[in-house]
């Protein structure tokens, strides 16, 4: 048989439940950063091909940044 949590019991597993949720929140966030900069790179390469080697040299590092917060985002969602 399960037994009844205590209220502090109870209260600290909503606050982690919460803590997770936003935690898969802000990889939802990361996933539409990095389409909202991939786009806008390949807008700005169209518009402008002579640099189209820099444009995607940044985009890449940026796309890298902002995957770099989602697997943070992750690791936080395990450890909690």
């Amino acid at each position: 048989m399960e037994e009844m949590m205590t209220a502090p019991e109870a209260q600290v597993e909503a606050a982690r439940l919460i803590a997770k949720g936003l935690a898969t929140v802000s990889m939802f966030g990361s996933g539409i950063g990095e389409g909202i900069l991939i786009g806008k790179a390949l807008e700005a390469m169209g518009r402008n091909p002579e640099v189209s080697g820099t444009i995607f040299t940044r985009m890449i590092i940026g796309v890298a940044l902002a995957e770099s917060t989602a697997i943070y985002a992750l690791v936080a969602f395990f450890l909690l």
